[in-house]
């Protein structure tokens, strides 16, 4: 985008801050309070709809969340969860939103809200945002949108951003970032694409986009495919003689294997790991109902697993585990996704349970508090939808991040060292990959005076990092170290 000049940058400025004094957020937006919640929000909430067509009534959900901190300075980031079909309210209900949630001791009553201290609205507004439509609370009255795909959701989530600035031009000038998980690895780079294709080209340049963080993202196909094995080896969960029989047959391909004896010892491989909880190899794996009924879970699970699911939140992290990535094994290849729903024709997900989000947002209290529109999201509100049918039409992410990087924009790409749903291994490769400069040695990098994980800096503001003992979904496994990473690079400090 070309610079504005010093002059033209001042009128801009006068212009900006006279449109800030005669317009700002809609009030009717302001949440004022929320079931399950006795105190004072620590700053301004607000949610609803932005249509961003008319004529197709395609309305797209946001909950927006002011900074605790300096909201008028703070930056404000979009965050984005993936599936594809998956609600950004995971993000808001079990990472880094403002509460942590605990469960209701009754069945049938509401969970119970405390605040986070670990929420990342601790140093920047955050923008909650459930896309395409379909997913989550955001919908349209013509069910044709709800076939869609890579590009198309770039383009509207980039058609939300112009408009919600217009309802909230006060931050037109904070630093802006986009981030977000999973096969969100596809969503934040192609939305970045857009916005900076929107800036490039002089269509209302209204977004002080400075850069965007991706967390076990979606990538690449043969980068993405290819990281199982030496992940499983790596962590020990086959041995050195079956990880040198599969590389030798399969010479280093495992995502498109081309020959019977490759696809055996691939099997292998898939069988001594079939067992493990996907999303966090350290973390129980429930297998059955009866398993999920007994009400002292030390009687069933071996003294190794007792502490293996509690965080410093309410919710033991092996009860919020749920279907948010490309499925296990499968790397993104062009043509339909399906969705983790789709895939299990009603089934539930190994390992997974969902109900505080489920029952929280299925109340219609809770509905009315954060302006939902109950009669128009098809009744129930599910974390992962299979009304979407969806095509990644994109491509390998790779080309985007060169895009981006070279324009000098910041990128962040953050990995649970314990996924295995999408491996570090597979991150930390196509970063190699691009071939820029090293300018920071691999290195441990440290939270509250301990390692907490690992980090490697590159030339064009690309950094890669690892977060230790975390799995899928960083901020719900390492609240406090993955605020301590978010608030250095928003600052551009040194992780």
């Amino acid at each position: 985008m070309a610079k504005l000049g010093p002059i033209l940058y001042r009128i801009f400025c006068m212009l900006l801050s006279f449109v800030l004094l005669t317009h700002s957020a809609p009030e009717t937006a302001l949440v004022t309070q929320l079931p399950g919640f006795s105190g004072t929000f620590p700053s301004k909430h607000y949610s609803g709809y932005v249509t961003i067509d008319e004529s197709q009534g395609k309305r797209l959900f946001y909950y927006f969340v002011e900074s605790e901190r300096n909201p008028p300075k703070d930056p404000v980031v979009l965050w984005l969860n993936g599936g594809p079909g998956c609600s950004s309210f995971d993000g808001f209900v079990y990472e880094h939103g403002p509460f942590n949630f605990e469960a209701a001791e009754t069945k049938g009553d509401l969970p119970k809200l405390h605040l986070n201290p670990y929420s990342w609205s601790k140093v920047s507004s955050v923008l909650y945002l459930d896309s395409p439509a379909g997913v989550g609370l955001s919908y349209s009255k013509n069910e044709t949108d709800y076939i869609t795909g890579d590009t198309r959701t770039a383009s509207d989530s980039h058609a939300f951003l112009l408009k919600w600035f217009e309802l909230y031009p006060e931050f037109l000038s904070n630093p802006f970032f986009i981030s977000g998980e999973s096969y969100a690895g596809i969503y934040v780079p192609t939305l970045a694409y857009e916005v900076v294709k929107g800036l490039d080209a002089g269509v209302k340049p209204i977004l002080n986009f400075k850069g965007y963080l991706v967390g076990n993202g979606v990538t690449d196909e043969e980068f993405d495919g290819n990281a199982l094995v030496p992940f499983a080896h790596g962590m020990g969960l086959i041995p050195d003689e079956l990880f040198e029989e599969v590389t030798k047959e399969c010479t280093g391909n495992f995502y498109n294997p081309l020959g019977e004896t490759c696809e055996n010892k691939l099997q292998k491989v898939y069988k001594d790991v079939e067992g493990l909880n996907i999303y966090d190899i350290l973390e129980p794996c429930y297998h059955g109902s009866n398993i999920k009924e007994v009400t002292d879970d030390r009687i069933r699970l071996p003294s190794s697993f007792r502490q293996l699911g509690e965080t410093e939140r309410p919710l033991p992290v092996r009860k919020r585990m749920f279907g948010r990535a490309w499925p296990f094994r499968a790397p993104v290849r062009p043509g339909i996704v399906p969705t983790w729903p789709q895939l299990l024709d009603g089934e539930s997900v190994p390992c997974t349970d969902d109900e505080v989000a489920t029952s929280w947002l299925n109340n219609e209290a809770v509905r009315k508090a954060i302006h939902a529109e109950l009669e128009s999201v098809s009744g129930t509100w599910e974390l992962c939808t299979d009304r979407i049918r969806f095509h990644h039409d994109a491509g390998s992410m790779i080309k985007y991040h060169r895009n981006l990087t070279l324009k000098g924009f910041r990128a962040l790409i953050f990995s649970g060292d314990h996924d295995m749903c999408v491996p570090y291994t597979g991150s930390e490769a196509w970063t190699r990959s691009m071939g820029y400069d090293i300018v920071d040695e691999w290195r441990p990098w440290t939270s509250n005076g301990q390692v907490a994980g690992y980090t490697q800096g590159y030339a064009n503001n690309l950094t890669f990092l690892t977060m230790k003992g975390a799995g899928h979904t960083v901020p719900e496994y390492k609240p406090r170290e993955a605020l301590d990473f978010y608030s250095r690079f928003l600052a551009g400090k040194p992780i």
